[in-house]
C-alpha cells in the first residue's frame, strides 16, 4: 500500500506499514503562550520520535515569558521545527490552532501541547493506525495521567473513562457524555479540515465542539489501545480557568448536537425521558426544549419529588421506566 496525499493504492508486495514506499508528512501543531517552564521537555519529546517524517509547528499566541527564545533555540538546531504567530496581539488557542493548520504541509495533522509530553513511538503507532485503517479519520491514543490524583480526582476519573474508550463504536455511542479523546492525543487526516471546518471560536470547548461536528458529518474516529502520551494537569492549564471549558459550556456545546441527533434518529412516537428533577437537570433540560426536544417524564431516585409536576411534565420513579 503506497500512501498518496490522502489516497490509498494497494500494490503488490507491500502489504503492512513498515514496508511503505513513501511515508506521510505528519505536521504537528503546537500553541504556545507563556509555557517556558515545560516547553523543552515537551519539543525534546517531539524530536526524540522514533517516525522522523514530522514537522513541528510551534504557534507563538504572545508569549511574555521566554517561551519564544527557546523554541527559537531548538529551531536553529532542529530544522523541522518552525516558529509562528498566530498574530501581533494574543488571539486565543482557535486563532493559533487554525494559523499552524493553515501553513502544515503534511497529510496528517497531529496536535500537541506545550505542557505535554509524548513517549517515542506516538507518531509512528497513530501513522500506522491510520494506515492500516483507512476508514478511520481521527485517531486518538490512550494517555498517562500526569497529575496529582488526591488533588485532582475528579480528573484522573475522567482520564481513566477516556482510556477505556477505543473501539470506533464505544467512541461514537459515548460522544454525548463527555469528550473520549485527551485533544494533544489527536491526529487526523488533513483533508477533514477542508471537507468539514476547522476549530470555531465560541463560548464552547473547540476540540469537542471539532469532534461532534465531524461525527455529526460521518466521520469514524478511533484510538491506539496504549498510552503513548503523558497528560500533564498544571494547576493553571487552560482548561481549568477558561469558561469555555466550564461543565455547562460542554452541555451546550453537547445539546446542539444531541438535539439534533434527536430529531433525525429517534422515531417520533418513541418517549423521551429526562433522568434527573432537580435544579441542574432542569436547567440542561431547557437548553434542549429549545432545541425542539419534547419530554414525556422526568425520573427521580428522591421518593419527596416522584409524582410532582416539573416544568408541566410528571416525575416518575425509576421503578417506572418500561423494560
Amino acid at each position: 500500500m503506497v500512501i498518496r496525499g490522502d489516497e490509498y493504492v494497494n500494490v503488490e508486495g507491500y502489504e503492512t506499514p513498515s514496508c511503505l514506499m513513501h511515508k506521510p508528512l505528519v505536521s504537528i501543531v503546537m500553541p504556545v503562550r507563556d509555557a517556558a517552564a515545560s516547553l523543552s521537555s515537551s519539543i525534546r519529546s517531539i524530536c526524540g520520535q522514533t517516525y522522523e517524517d514530522w514537522e513541528l509547528l510551534i504557534v507563538d499566541d504572545g508569549s511574555r515569558d521566554h517561551s519564544r527564545p527557546i523554541a527559537g533555540d531548538f529551531a536553529r538546531e532542529e530544522d523541522r521545527i518552525q516558529i509562528l504567530r498566530a498574530a501581533p496581539e494574543r488571539r486565543g488557542i482557535v486563532a493559533a490552532l487554525n494559523a499552524g493548520i493553515e501553513v502544515a504541509r503534511g497529510s496528517l495533522i497531529a496536535r500537541m501541547d506545550a505542557d505535554d509530553e509524548a513517549l517515542p513511538d506516538r507518531v509512528g503507532a497513530q501513522v500506522a493506525h491510520l494506515i492500516e485503517h483507512p476508514d478511520i479519520g481521527v485517531v486518538a491514543t490512550q494517555v498517562h495521567f500526569g497529575g496529582d490524583r488526591d488533588s485532582a480526582e475528579g480528573y484522573g476519573r475522567y482520564v481513566d473513562w477516556t482510556n477505556g474508550l477505543v473501539d470506533p463504536d464505544e467512541l461514537f455511542l459515548n460522544r454525548f457524555v463527555e469528550s473520549p479523546f485527551a485533544h494533544p492525543s489527536v491526529m487526523c487526516r488533513r483533508s477533514l479540515f477542508r471537507d468539514f471546518g476547522s476549530y470555531r471560536e465560541g463560548l464552547f470547548p473547540e476540540d469537542y465542539e471539532l469532534w461532534l461536528r465531524w461525527w455529526e458529518a460521518g466521520v469514524c474516529m478511533g484510538k491506539v489501545a496504549r498510552p503513548l502520551l503523558r497528560w500533564n494537569d498544571p494547576p493553571d492549564r487552560l482548561s481549568r480557568r477558561d469558561p469555555r471549558y466550564a461543565p455547562d459550556a460542554f452541555f451546550r456545546c453537547k445539546a446542539e448536537y444531541l438535539s439534533r441527533w434527536i430529531g433525525q434518529s429517534v422515531p417520533g412516537e418513541r418517549e423521551i425521558w429526562a433522568w434527573g428533577a432537580g435544579r441542574t437537570t432542569r436547567r440542561r433540560a431547557n437548553v434542549l426544549i429549545r432545541s425542539g426536544v419534547s419530554f414525556a417524564y422526568y425520573i427521580d431516585i428522591d421518593p419527596a419529588k416522584v409524582g410532582n409536576i416539573v416544568q408541566g411534565v410528571l416525575v416518575k420513579s425509576p421503578d417506572a421506566i418500561p423494560d
